[in-house]
């Protein structure tokens, strides 16, 4: 269990992490046999792929630096992981109208948060969206998308980790906001809506 003396670093995703990945994941690729596949391959594409063939996909663009992303880590120990890149990286995200907004290639796209379970609660993926805006702002970002997941219980509320994989909105709004300095008022509570794109201006 966690204790509150672990300091949590982050760090950029580096070609050499394929270990921690697969040991953060554990067997079944974080979920369902995704292996952070799900938005890089269009949806029929993916479930015909899930498990040994989106973690071949996933250790292919890992260790030969084409993919990007944020580690978190305690004690040394991997505990989050933070999907994050150019948003032409990201195919399915052009099969989803309710996601389609005016990018361009200086567009980054935070897409996926997967936390280790005893690790949730207790601010890593706050840590990680501020290493990945950090990230992107470096790499010639000049405006990050999220996608957050918008509790049906209102804005604010907690829900399931399975259901807040795009990042829960407070997480998604505010820590951007902070982090780039702006305004952080909350946005209209949405409910029974496709989940709403956010960008923000770097």
């Amino acid at each position: 269990m966690p204790t509150a003396r672990i300091r949590i670093t982050t760090r950029p995703l580096r070609e050499s992490d394929w270990p921690s990945i697969e040991r953060l994941f554990g067997e079944h690729g974080a979920c369902g046999g995704c292996w952070c596949m799900a938005w890089r391959r269009p949806g029929r594409q993916w479930e015909q792929h899930k498990g040994a063939s989106n973690k071949r996909a996933f250790k292919k663009l890992v260790t030969s630096g084409a993919a990007d992303g944020v580690l978190a880590f305690a004690g040394g120990e991997p505990v989050g992981w933070l999907s994050i890149g150019p948003r032409a990286d990201y195919r399915s995200l052009e099969t989803k109208r309710s996601l389609a907004t005016d990018w361009d290639e200086h567009t980054w796209s935070v897409t996926c948060f997967f936390i280790q379970r005893d690790w949730r609660g207790r601010g890593v993926a706050g840590k990680l969206l501020g290493e990945a805006v950090d990230l992107a702002r470096k790499r010639g970002a000049r405006r990050v998308e999220g996608y957050p997941v918008v509790p049906t219980a209102g804005f604010g509320k907690k829900m399931p980790g399975a259901f807040a994989w795009t990042g829960p909105d407070p997480l998604v709004v505010h820590r951007i906001l902070r982090h780039l300095e702006l305004p952080s008022e909350p946005p209209p509570i949405a409910s029974a809506r496709p989940p709403p794109q956010m960008a923000f201006e770097l």
